[in-house]
Formats: structure tokens, C-alpha cells, sequence
């Protein structure tokens, strides 16, 4: 059983910065990609970041330069550093993991329960 646990949510003004931890744990063989995404309410889930095991990065345009994904192994941790925040980046930030539980098995998407970022103006 695998599962992935999210910290770090809460409410900032704007100009200002948080970070998001997601750490797995369970039976786990390997993980690939790990990722962030959020969804606003009334809007669509979007992808923020995404990190590969080798450290390739991925970014929605609206937080390039903003914001910064990185990722410990040998934790199995993704972080979120999340730098000059805006109103608009209010929303529930979820943690997504591929990751398979033994080597005869392929990946599989796991998610966090979401946290909470709320930016005041």
C-alpha cells in the first residue's frame, strides 16, 4: 500500500513564499515522475510541475521563474518552492507520483490528498 502525504499549505500574502513537501511511502520499488498540480475552485485541475528521477523539470508558464520543483530520492520526497505568490495561485495543490510497488509490475499514479494555498491581495 502506497501513499502519498502532502505539508506545507496555508495562507500567505501575496509577494510571499511557501513550500510543499509530498513525501510517499508504502511498498515502493521505484518512482518515476513526481509532480504538482492544483485546481481553484470553478476551474480546471491544472499540471504546476513536474520532476523526473533523473531531475528534468517541467513548468506551466504561469509560474516559470516563480516557482521551483525539486525531489530527494532517497526520501522519496517532492518539494514545491513556491516564491512571489499572487492572488491567482489560490487553489488546492495535489502531489502525483508514477510509481511502481515491484520490479514485474508497471507504474501506476499516485495522489496526495491536496493541500490548501490561499494568497491574499
Amino acid at each position: 500500500q502506497v501513499q502519498l502525504v502532502e505539508s506545507g499549505g496555508g495562507l500567505v500574502q501575496a509577494g510571499g513564499s511557501l513550500r510543499l513537501s509530498c513525501a510517499a511511502s508504502g511498498s515502493i520499488f521505484s518512482i518515476n515522475v513526481m509532480g504538482w498540480y492544483r485546481q481553484a475552485p470553478r476551474k480546471q485541475r491544472e499540471l504546476v510541475a513536474l520532476i523526473t528521477s533523473s531531475g528534468a523539470t517541467n513548468y506551466a508558464d504561469s509560474v516559470k521563474g516563480r516557482f521551483t520543483i525539486s525531489r530527494d530520492n532517497a526520501k522519496n520526497t517532492v518539494y514545491l518552492q513556491m516564491n512571489s505568490l499572487k492572488p491567482e495561485d489560490t487553489a488546492v495543490y495535489r502531489c502525483n507520483a508514477d510509481i511502481r510497488i515491484s520490479w514485474s509490475t508497471t507504474s501506476y499514479p499516485y495522489w496526495g490528498q491536496g493541500t490548501q494555498v490561499t494568497v491574499s491581495s
